[in-house]
């Protein structure tokens, strides 16, 4: 409604007051104003409403003594990088960044696709991604950036191929080391179209790649993993997904009236929650990986066995800490996290008596463990506990890792250790008020 049509309502409502009565005349302007509100209110895309997040990558920048992967930098070449979705939907978006980078970012193009094998795509299921409606744009640096919403068949448990376009020589600023995924580089070109994209090297790592989200329906949330490299799932097989975090979506969507829920992993290696060291440490990320998240809803934490064995390994003498100090930061998670309305809860910190990494493990430190696992189980600050370390421990000797579930390091699970640990978690957890 244009505002002449405006002013004829107002001047028939102000008519019948005098012809008809005051009161129908004031039900007149009532209806005159109801109907030309809408015509000025802001249009809403509800499905901007329902967004969740579908796979997580926490972004990270490498520094001494880590050394970026290789290749280091790219110079007018396409990425492509695979990812594994944990719930499904008819939209799809993707979030890229250069956090890290300290020049702005060059994007020649994007594609999404439902993968293949190697560096192949299905045939006809790539679609172009826009940011702001351009298909080739600049990220500042420091900045992430969200690609307009498309239409696309996001599959539950399935693998997509994201390819990314570096028209220009471009560092490799902003990365997630730790893949447990093969990226494929093209040579020189702009090959995100491609099906089948020729590869000019591999490596285990994510690129300027942070999320991809989805519409989901609904009742659709997110639990968000936030952990070091064992929530990252170092010493997993690569390629086939079996961090404890994907292991426990396979087993959310097993059961009908859990389909809805999504997870996140937001595990980097070799972080803690009170220094820095690769990448920022969890309490600094904690806006960014868990608070903004799309769709979060509820919080699992399992760091700090990295706040009690990195001194040694690398001589940081200056960063040793206490048990109270590692309670202390979890205080400051669960405080952030509840007042953003998500539930919170406490992953026990698992064995790592005879790790292979040496200067990891001290008696000491074993005591700094015991002593925030039992803070952990009984102090009732998360809302729940999920007890890894029952989970994998040998329970003829609670220090050490059981053999079946080890990696062979005594620090990090296998796969089966992994599988042991995402069975661990109690879904009921994560029940909605209309769940069966």
């Amino acid at each position: 409604m244009n505002l002449l049509h405006e002013g004829r309502a107002l001047r028939g409502a102000c008519l019948g007051w005098t012809r008809r009565g005051l009161i129908k005349g004031l039900l007149a302007a009532v209806t005159a104003t109801a109907l030309f509100a809408p015509a000025l209110a802001p249009a809403r895309d509800d499905d901007d409403q329902r967004w969740v997040g579908t796979w997580t990558a926490s972004p990270q920048n490498l520094e001494p003594p880590f050394v970026a992967p290789n290749p280091g930098s790219f110079n007018g070449q396409t990425v492509r990088q695979i990812i594994r979705t944990s719930v499904g939907g008819s939209k799809v978006r993707v979030r890229l960044s250069n956090e890290y980078g300290t020049t702005p970012l060059s994007i020649g193009s994007v594609t999404v696709a439902r993968h293949a094998s190697g560096p192949s795509v299905v045939a006809g299921s790539s679609r172009t991604l826009t940011f702001s409606g351009r298909a080739a744009f600049t990220i500042p640096a420091g900045a992430p950036a969200l690609s307009d919403p498309i239409d696309f068949d996001v599959p539950v448990l399935g693998d997509l191929a994201i390819s990314i376009y570096l028209p220009q020589a471009t560092t490799a600023s902003t990365v997630h080391s730790l893949g447990l995924s093969t990226t494929y580089v093209s040579p020189s070109g702009d090959y995100a179209d491609a099906v089948v994209m020729p590869t000019a090297a591999t490596v285990p790592s994510w690129y300027f790649l942070s999320g991809v989200t989805t519409n989901g329906n609904g009742r659709s949330a997110a639990i968000v993993a936030l952990g070091d490299s064992i929530t990252d799932g170092f010493a997993s097989t690569v390629d086939t997904n079996r961090r404890w975090p994907n292991l426990l979506a396979v087993r959310l969507q097993a059961r009908p009236q859990y389909r809805h829920v999504a997870v996140l992993n937001q595990g980097i290696s070799g972080n803690r929650t009170l220094f820095d060291l690769i990448g920022p440490n969890a309490q600094a990320r904690l806006d960014r990986d868990v608070l903004n998240a799309p769709g979060a809803r509820w919080l699992i934490v399992m760091e700090g066995i990295n706040n009690i064995g990195i001194p040694g390994a690398f001589g940081l003498a200056s960063q040793q800490v206490s048990a109270e100090d590692i309670i202390a930061g979890h205080q400051q998670i669960i405080a952030r996290a509840r007042e953003r309305g998500l539930k919170v809860y406490g992953g026990t910190l698992t064995p790592f008596e005879g790790t292979t990494f040496p200067g990891y493990y001290t008696a000491a430190g074993e005591a700094k463990r015991q002593a925030v696992n039992a803070w952990i189980r009984n102090s009732r600050a998360f809302d729940a506990v999920i007890d890894f370390d029952k989970a994998i421990r040998d329970p003829a000797n609670p220090g050490r890792m059981l053999p079946a579930y080890d990696s062979g390091d005594h620090l990090h699970p296998n796969d089966a250790g992994y599988q042991a640990m995402a069975n661990a978690v109690d879904l009921r957890l994560f029940r909605s008020g209309d769940d069966n």
